[in-house]
């Protein structure tokens, strides 16, 4: 069964850091493509960030691009999200999600070329 699941979520000041882990089992990561995604109440899912696992190539989106860095232990199964220079617009619960290498030619962050989610994890920018 493929299971992933997210944890680092938390209140932090704008301004600060927040470092969030993706645990995936029940795959080989080495063969899938893995996404951050977050999303506020009456909005779609957003794409924030992808590693392409087998050879670390990173997509970021626009609004996060500089602050926000992706990346992967293939020992421990486990993708991170660094979050620097955090805003109060950044607050939204964020997933984690990992789909096959074909997602980097349909829409790498696109929340419909992903399979496999994680139940999300809350992330509150605020004074």
């Amino acid at each position: 069964q493929v299971q992933l699941v997210e944890s680092g979520g938390g209140l932090v000041q704008p301004g600060g850091s927040l470092r969030l882990s993706c645990v995936v089992s029940g795959l080989n990561l080495d063969y899938y493509v893995v996404g951050w995604f977050r999303q506020v109440p009456g909005n779609l899912h957003e794409g924030v960030a992808a590693i392409s696992v087998p050879d670390g190539t990173t997509f970021y989106g626009g609004s996060v691009k500089g602050r926000f860095t992706i990346s992967r232990d293939t020992f421990k199964d486990t993708v991170y999200l660094q979050m620097s220079s955090l805003k109060p617009e950044d607050t939204a619960v964020y997933y984690c999600a990992a789909g096959p290498p074909r997602v980097v030619g349909i829409g790498v962050l696109s929340p419909y070329s992903y399979e496999h989610w994680g139940q999300g994890t809350q992330v509150t920018v605020s004074l």
